[in-house]
């Protein structure tokens, strides 16, 4: 017996559901003003809610260390998703088309070097309009002890 009043209460549910339905289609013929200023309403008020909320918290931005040259710095990853990743060395400072590294010699030996890896630091140069972006470096241990190339300089720390 339980089961007829759940489907009486079910089919009087859909019944309601289908009333108003029906009811605000017929708006929409009848007062289109009051129809189309409530869809207007909704969305406005959607779209205030979206825009609220959040919080007044920065997002966080990479604290790059001041480059002195002549110091010891390690290479570390700073906006790679995977911190393991090697970091390039380029030929020139500002050669972005360096980084694109479709070739696997391109990944090899001396061009890319694993994090913490030890270097030197001996110049720093301008690109793209901010100060001391691209470092160069030397390298201080290892099979490429000796090799001078150029880093971005939030890739030293």
């Amino acid at each position: 017996m339980s089961e007829e009043p759940n489907n009486t209460s079910e089919s009087e549910t859909q019944a309601s559901s289908e009333n108003k339905l029906a009811g605000i289609l017929a708006m929409k013929d009848s007062n289109p003003k009051v129809f189309y200023g409530a869809i207007g309403g909704v969305v406005l008020l959607l779209l205030v809610l979206m825009m609220m909320g959040g919080g007044d918290k920065a997002l966080p931005m990479h604290q790059s260390t001041d480059i002195v040259p002549g110091q010891t710095y390690k290479l570390v990853s700073a906006n790679a998703a995977d911190v393991s990743s090697g970091i390039k060395l380029v030929a020139a400072p500002g050669s972005l088309a360096a980084f694109d590294d479709t070739e696997a010699a391109d990944r090899t030996g001396c061009k890319v070097l694993p994090p913490h890896t030890p270097v030197k630091a001996l110049q720093t140069a301008d690109a793209f309009g901010k100060s001391g972006s691209f470092v160069q470096v030397e390298m201080t241990e290892g099979e490429c002890k000796g090799l001078k190339g150029w880093v971005l300089a939030i890739n030293l720390k």
